[in-house]
């Protein structure tokens, strides 16, 4: 867990000199690279995380610091500006968790040390991609979202989808007491619905079945996990890890689509790495891999049709 803020150490540095807004970005982006900080839990750049921590802890707009670059900063400002950049720095906390949410693309969505920091490639899939698999997307009527965390995706299909409703579903209790602060952020009480349940096993299925499952499952196998980024080892490990070779939940997960999914229905899973470790437990099984902006293509989409072939009793 993240180390609290009376265990916080200070930073290394004379900072008596840094005055502005500006002289505080340009320090902490050489403090993130003095420190070989990992980034990839939101920001992709000691930069664009500086940004982010800057604002937040500043309280100015998502977008638009460069207008308070030569803005001249309180003692108090600072001595904020300084917990936050030690926090991330030398305890390695994540972002996410610091300043207490996440966004994805324009969507911001609360999160703390009871989910993993949101980021998926389902960000670029949902709705355009999607839509090109679905005979209707207007007749979309039920979603399931498996592992859902803090909710992030359940939401952005309730919201691509409004006429459907949406089942969020998690094994984690503590993650689901995250996820319904979201779902209320964002007034889809009505419309989504939360479920403890280990994948689908405690969720009934909708009359006609879900046209649409979604995943963004735990894939790291077991022995990855010591060799993460310490970033990475404040999230919760159950989150992350699934098992010897990182398929346990997928295996759990497709056998109960295959029942669960409409006629039509598709299911999508983001697999990480995890390209050739599916193809070789399931040889058989037809898998479309889904383009993503940074080629690594790790969305796999499967038609209800084929799943029931596979896993249907005999």
């Amino acid at each position: 867990m993240p180390a609290s803020a009376s265990r916080i150490p200070s930073l290394p540095d004379d900072t008596s000199a840094l005055l502005t807004l500006r002289d505080w970005l340009r320090f902490a982006v050489s403090l993130f690279h003095r420190e070989k900080l990992f980034f990839g839990q939101g920001a992709v750049s000691a930069y664009d995380e500086a940004v982010f921590l800057l604002q937040h802890t500043l309280h100015l707009p998502h977008r638009g610091l460069e207008t308070f670059l030569d803005a001249r900063l309180t003692a108090e400002e600072i001595h904020r500006i300084k917990t936050v950049l030690a926090r991330r720095a030398l305890n390695r906390e994540p972002a996410a968790y610091i300043t207490g949410e996440a966004w994805l693309g324009d969507f911001s969505f609360r999160v703390d040390p009871r989910v993993i920091v949101p980021r998926s490639y389902f960000l670029e899939i949902i709705p355009e991609q999607l839509n090109q698999w679905l005979p209707d997307p207007e007749d979309v009527a039920a979603i399931a979202d498996v592992c859902t965390g803090s909710g992030c995706l359940a939401i952005l299909l309730a919201l691509a989808y409004p006429q459907a409703t949406v089942d969020a579903v998690d094994i984690s209790s503590a993650a689901l007491e995250v996820a319904a602060l979201n779902v209320a952020d964002y007034q889809l009480e009505e419309r989504v619905t939360l479920h403890q349940s280990d994948v689908l096993a405690s969720v009934p299925a909708p009359a006609g079945g879900y046209d649409i499952i979604v995943c963004n499952p735990p894939y790291e196998p077991e022995a990855v996990l010591p060799t993460l980024p310490e970033e990475f080892r404040h999230e919760p490990s159950q989150a992350l890890v699934s098992g010897a070779d990182g398929l346990d939940v997928i295996r759990q997960l497709l056998p109960q689509a295959a029942q669960r999914l409409s006629r039509n229905g598709i299911l999508l899973i983001e697999v990480g790495g995890l390209h050739e470790a599916v193809a070789d437990a399931w040889p058989d099984l037809p898998v479309q891999w889904l383009a993503t902006q940074d080629e690594s293509d790790c969305i796999a989409l499967l038609h209800a049709t084929d799943l029931r072939r596979q896993f249907s009793p005999r």
